[in-house]
């Protein structure tokens, strides 16, 4: 969870939708849960907000290594659906943002 940020079923459901059209980006192989996936993540959120990551490997931990990048991240894990993660995090500078979550729209 992002610290002081809590979201709505209305705001969750509104990034997942948002995420379906956009492909992996971020992959947890044989090595699961490693610095090198924690800096791709965390650029990758830097660049887009919205970010899907996919499981190759250690499928059976999804939710578990899920929590921890979003905690190491500071972001959110929005969606785990079967091997699939989606992470968001709000963009720093106002005219980057991407999303707009009070008003549910895009940029």
């Amino acid at each position: 969870m992002i610290a002081g940020m809590e979201i709505t079923s209305q705001q969750r459901a509104f990034l997942r939708g948002c995420a379906q059209t956009i492909d992996p980006i971020v992959m947890v192989g044989k090595e699961g849960l490693t610095t090198a996936v924690c800096t791709a993540l965390d650029e990758a959120l830097s660049h887009h907000e919205l970010v899907k990551l996919r499981f190759q490997n250690h499928k059976d931990e999804v939710r578990q290594i899920s929590d921890k990048l979003a905690e190491a991240t500071r972001s959110l894990c929005v969606a785990v659906t079967g091997f699939t993660a989606v992470f968001y995090r709000e963009a720093q500078k106002p005219e980057d943002r991407r999303f707009n979550l009070r008003t549910l729209s895009m940029r």
